[in-house]
């Protein structure tokens, strides 16, 4: 009957017998001549085996976390919202939108493009990088229209295109976290309350999550990887505010423009209307927030400042 051990004697034993019953050398010899070889196959098989699942698993590590908002989960994001992985885009105009903003926004430094202060970029240079849309298209398979296009079609105006010396620059309008853009270059200061946008109201509000507020109310508004902690001017149901928050969120913090800037905190303006600031060593302290309210409710969330008894 046959049996696993008997195979394995005859492969690796049986050619040892017979070499050293005929040459007068020692077992240790024998076995050192013929079985090692096959050893060594097996061994060199099985790093072979285990370099590949670890290539694999790093591989897939790399794609899911090394990439964070600025980052992880705008990465991911832009995936969801352009088709999925794998997946191909319902628009690819859209999809190399996308890519551009992470581009111009996060990693034109590492792709070692020529970024200016104030966040330009070529667009031939942009066409040159061997990368892939959320859609799968090669970025070199794209052209200048398509980028003109890709700006004209988003529709939280991310990008301003600049002529200059026959030559078409790109940049985003904020979001940054390239210390290499510098906020007076990129962004007009905002010297009044006057100059925050809107008609009524003079808002600059920024747009969280419940989950959020406890660590916001201990350590204040951080802006984390970016540039600037973000306000929009205006509620996220107000159809004239394209950018500065998400439609989801469900609490609102309201700035105390006058009380900040009469403090020395420097606002700034983006070309899309949004509403920056550095706050204090990257912080938008407690004390100047005006109020808090749930949305889209409006139920006024109490608070108090650190060290206040009452």
């Amino acid at each position: 009957m046959w049996c696993f051990a008997c195979s394995l004697w005859r492969y690796y034993c049986a050619p040892a017998s017979r070499f050293y019953a005929a040459t007068p050398i020692t077992l240790a010899t024998a076995t050192s001549s013929l079985l090692a070889p096959r050893f060594r196959a097996l061994a060199f098989m099985d790093r072979t085996i285990n370099f590949s699942s670890t290539s694999a698993s790093s591989a897939r590590s790399k794609r899911s976390g090394d990439r964070g908002r600025g980052g992880g989960a705008e990465w991911r994001e832009e995936r969801q919202r352009s088709g999925g992985r794998g997946g191909q885009s319902k628009d690819r105009i859209d999809a190399l939108g996308r890519l551009l903003t992470r581009i111009l926004r996060h990693m034109a430094v590492e792709l070692s493009l020529d970024l200016r202060s104030d966040g330009y970029v070529r667009v031939q240079d942009l066409l040159k990088l061997d990368l892939r849309t959320f859609a799968n298209i090669p970025l070199r398979s794209h052209t200048i229209d398509d980028v003109r296009e890709a700006v004209r079609k988003d529709n939280k105006q991310r990008f301003s295109l600049l002529e200059e010396n026959g030559e078409l620059l790109i940049r985003a309008n904020q979001g940054h976290t390239l210390t290499t853009v510098e906020t007076e270059s990129l962004l007009k200061p905002i010297i009044s309350v006057e100059e925050v946008p809107g008609t009524q109201f003079r808002l600059c509000v920024h747009g969280t999550y419940k989950k959020n507020l406890d660590s916001i109310l201990q350590s204040g508004l951080k802006r984390m990887k970016r540039l600037h902690v973000h306000f929009g001017s205006g509620l996220p149901a107000d159809e004239t505010i394209i950018s500065g928050m998400r439609r989801d969120v469900n609490i609102l913090i309201f700035l105390d423009v006058r009380k900040a800037l009469e403090e020395g905190m420097k606002l700034y303006i983006s070309d899309n209307k949004v509403i920056l600031t550095e706050g204090f060593d990257g912080v938008v302290p407690v004390e100047y927030f005006e109020k808090i309210e749930t949305w889209p409710d409006r139920q006024l969330v109490p608070f108090k400042l650190a060290g206040d008894g009452n």
